[in-house]
């Protein structure tokens, strides 16, 4: 049996567990911020909702504060939506 293909490989593009959603706020980092990336490119750190809005403007989304809380656009990624800091 040839077995040249993980099929556990976390970056393969058959990933069930990655979010369908092209936007996504990773876990707020212990000295604050939260990763942002947007359609699986990196965005920069949001320390706020407005860092945030400021990163989605700048992809081409003006209306980005009206996505925040569309699970179908943001996936936020451990711990609550708009926080960004240590809890």
């Amino acid at each position: 049996m040839n077995n040249d293909h993980a099929s556990s490989d976390p970056t393969g593009p058959d990933d069930a567990d990655a979010p369908a959603a092209p936007i996504v706020v990773g876990r707020p980092s212990g000295s604050g911020g939260r990763r942002v990336t947007i359609r699986a490119r990196s965005a920069g750190l949001a320390h706020n909702d407005a860092d945030l809005v400021e990163f989605l403007r700048r992809a081409g989304l003006p209306d980005a504060e009206d996505l925040l809380d569309d699970p179908s656009w943001v996936h936020w990624q451990e711990g609550p939506p708009h926080t960004y800091g240590p809890n």
